[in-house]
Formats: structure tokens, C-alpha cells, sequence
């Protein structure tokens, strides 16, 4: 699939660009993961973590699965250093995504500790977002293109769940937890739809296959077997049939 081709780099500036990219807010993507941090503000709120704390983790962890992981290990009552290895390991799957896009935004110019700013707000929206969308921009505007959403994003998602915290002391358990379920779904479709390999569909399906099968066998385990072996399966099936995976996904 041929990239489509890049925008002259004297279209506007830093600000103007900046501005195109908080505009990206108003989407469907950037509404679910409102709508899943509405649910991911009562999750803490019933778990007893703090207003502080809450608002707190989004800003520094920002990824939802670190942080509920991580509420997770606090009310379970798991030491310090498994906290710490559960939540490295579930932002690790964020490093591709990171790799990946650091090279479309970079340009000849950009700063690295620019680059490490706004690596921190690389996570499955702003990554699906500025995948689909940073080819718009100039190459020299989209770290600025990037910083615009991304930025806006987690400041608004903090926000949210500062308010929800507070206010919304009546929301039913059940709908928190269906918008906190937004997120992952949203995920799902939206790999499926994007990728441009069949060997990611393949290993996607046999994560979702291998998932269930997995939980009932060990579940503290299971997203981790799942992804090792649905990995690994796919790997094999595309070094064995190289030709059914070669294509562009359709």
C-alpha cells in the first residue's frame, strides 16, 4: 500500500497545525476513550484510591490497562516490585506503536527530548489517530500535528476524571463498567481494520482463540500466553504459507 503523499511544508504553521490536531478531539475515537476514562474515574472511586491519586496515575501511566493493573495490585493487596513488573509489562505492547510512529512524525530538525515528550502520549487512540491522520500534515508540523491531539487528549481525559470522580455519584456500577469496556473493543476493530498485513489478522485471531482457553488454564497468566502463542502461530503459518500473508489486508 503506497503512503499518500505529503503535504507541501510551507502549509501554515506551528500554532495552525496545533490547532488542527485539538480539532481531532471531536472524533469517535477520542469519545470512546472519554467515555471508557468515565468509567475507568468510577472504577477508582469504588476501589478507594484517592481524587489525587486517581488523576495522578492517568497523567504519568495515561495507558487505561497500566492503570487498571495497577488498582488492580493496590486493592489486592500485591507487593510494591509485582505492581511495577505488571505495569511494565502491559505498557510494553505500547513500544511498537511508539517505534512506528516517532518515525513518521520525526523530521531532520526535530529534538530527541521532543521526540521523548511526546512518546509518553503515544497509546492506542493517539496512536490510531495519528496513524490514520499524520499524513496530512507537513512533515515538519507533525510532532506539533501530534502534540495538538495527543496533549489535549490526556488534559481532557485528566480532567474528566476529576469531575466524575467528584460529581457523578450516581452512575450505575453496570454503565461504568460498559464504558470502561468501550476501550478494548474499540481496539479490536480498530487493528482489524487498519492492518495492512493478513499475518496481523491471523495472530488476532489466534490471540482471541487461545485467550479463553488460556484463562481457564492459568488465569494471572492468560494475555500474556494468549499474545506469546497467537505471536508465535502466526509467525509459523506465514513462514510456512508465505504467500497467503503477503497480501494487503482487505
Amino acid at each position: 500500500m503506497q503512503k499518500p503523499p505529503e503535504p507541501a511544508a510551507s502549509q501554515g504553521t506551528h500554532l495552525l497545525w496545533y490547532a488542527r490536531g485539538m480539532r481531532n478531539i471531536i472524533s469517535l475515537p477520542a469519545f470512546i476513550l472519554m467515555s471508557a476514562f468515565v468509567g475507568f474515574a468510577g472504577f477508582a472511586r469504588e476501589s478507594g484510591i484517592e481524587l489525587a491519586h486517581a488523576a495522578f496515575m492517568t497523567a504519568t501511566i495515561w495507558a487505561l490497562p497500566a492503570q487498571v493493573v495497577l488498582i488492580a495490585g493496590i486493592t489486592g493487596g500485591t507487593t510494591l516490585a509485582a505492581v511495577f513488573v505488571s505495569v511494565a509489562l502491559s505498557s510494553v505492547r505500547l513500544m511498537p506503536m511508539v517505534t512506528t510512529l516517532v518515525a513518521e512524525i520525526r523530521s531532520e530538525k526535530t529534538r530527541t527530548i521532543t521526540l521523548l515528550f511526546l512518546s509518553h502520549f503515544i497509546a492506542v487512540t493517539s496512536w490510531v489517530m495519528a496513524s490514520e491522520r499524520i499524513h496530512r500534515a507537513p512533515r515538519q508540523f507533525r510532532t506539533t500535528y501530534f502534540a495538538g491531539f495527543a496533549v489535549t487528549l490526556t488534559s481532557l481525559n485528566i480532567a474528566i476524571v476529576v469531575l466524575v470522580y467528584v460529581f457523578a455519584t450516581g452512575i450505575p456500577v453496570t454503565v461504568l463498567g460498559a464504558l470502561f469496556f468501550l476501550t478494548p473493543i474499540y481496539f479490536l476493530t480498530s487493528l482489524w481494520a487498519t492492518a495492512r498485513h493478513r499475518l496481523v489478522k491471523i495472530a488476532m485471531i489466534a490471540g482471541l482463540v487461545l485467550g479463553p482457553l488460556f484463562h481457564l488454564v492459568a488465569p494471572e497468566f492468560d494475555l500474556l500466553l494468549a499474545g506469546l502463542f497467537g505471536g508465535v502461530a502466526a509467525f509459523l503459518y506465514d513462514r510456512k504459507f508465505p504467500g497467503d500473508t503477503r497480501g494487503s489486508a482487505t
